[in-house]
């Protein structure tokens, strides 16, 4: 930075008591630069507003954190309160609403195709005779991303109605854009919780099949914790399904899929249809990542399991 009357070059200095390279300001702890630098600076129009982002929480389908087996470490980031705290108590996140912003395209599918194909949440039964204004059967999906799949899925099987679940909003705008794009009538989505959905809109023993499609692996082993298949999360899932229903899971990184294979093993009213993992059925495309992937000597792993 030059000085405006001498020309020299001046030593940039930090902002005393507004936040630290390393971050360990009293009044910024667990705040990062960014948000905090925009939220000093967005009023001077220097920053654009900070953009915070949103944890959803899948409270009831994940170990206890107070579970030795599962809290090897501290999780700092995830503080748990006590039943007599004024402060109400932190779920276990499964996932998060990732800082995005939307194409015009994707707006534009938001507001156009929004009203029509976005089923808002809600707390009684779906009818999705109703909703599809036929008796078909029905596959949920849960957590489709930019929804390149789910669309390619719906064209392969006109006969079967889907429902996605998806928070993301470039995601449900991508998805609602390819809708409009190819006419696809056998889809609806729902940008809400998947669990809260199961529990108030699915019935039980109604749906023809549940897809999972690489889930985010939670990495770090402290972390395990917030995978999104646990067992209580299965179980809920398999009442769900109807007699000879299926649940199909897909990812691309091994240690998770040791585990889903066991979790999913372990549920009494599931079999699995191979013995061990299942060949990648004919109806799921293959994405661009995958693809990637695969070229790189990458392994995908499917399992598919029946309900009994």
């Amino acid at each position: 930075m030059a000085s405006p009357r001498t020309g020299q070059s001046l030593p940039l200095q930090p902002l005393k008591g507004v936040v630290s390279s390393n971050g360990n300001h009293p009044l910024f702890k667990g705040v990062s630069c960014r948000t905090t630098l925009g939220a000093c600076f967005a009023p001077l129009g220097l920053l654009g507003a900070p953009r915070l982002e949103t944890i959803g929480a899948l409270n009831r389908y994940q170990p206890k954190m107070s579970d030795p087996a599962n809290n090897d470490q501290p999780d700092h980031d995830l503080p748990t309160t006590e039943e007599s705290s004024p402060f109400p108590r932190r779920t276990i996140r499964t996932f998060v609403m990732r800082a995005g912003r939307t194409t015009e395209g994707q707006e534009r599918a938001l507001k156009n195709l929004g009203p029509r194909f976005v089923l808002p949440y809600q707390t009684e039964l779906l009818d999705t005779g109703v909703v599809f204004g036929r008796t078909a059967p029905v596959v949920l999906e849960i957590g489709f991303g930019m929804g390149d799949a789910t669309a390619k899925i719906a064209l392969t099987l006109p006969e079967v109605d889907f429902i996605g679940c998806e928070v993301h909003e470039p995601g449900v705008g991508a998805l609602l854009k390819q809708i409009g794009d190819h006419d696809i009538t056998n889809l609806r989505i729902i940008q809400h919780d998947a669990v809260e959905v199961l529990d108030h809109m699915i019935a039980p023993a109604s749906l023809a099949g549940v897809h999972i499609f690489f889930p985010d692996p939670w990495h770090k082993k402290r972390h395990h914790k917030r995978r999104l298949i646990q067992a209580p999360l299965v179980a809920h899932l398999a009442s769900r399904l109807a007699p000879g229903g299926y649940l199909h899971c897909a990812t691309d990184w091994e240690p998770y899929a040791q585990q889903i294979l066991e979790v999913l093993s372990s549920e009494p009213s599931l079999v699995n249809t191979a013995p061990d993992y299942a060949e990648k059925p004919a109806y799921r495309p293959l994405t661009k990542f995958e693809n990637r992937g695969i070229r790189l000597g990458h392994g995908v792993w499917d399992l598919v399991f029946h309900k009994r």
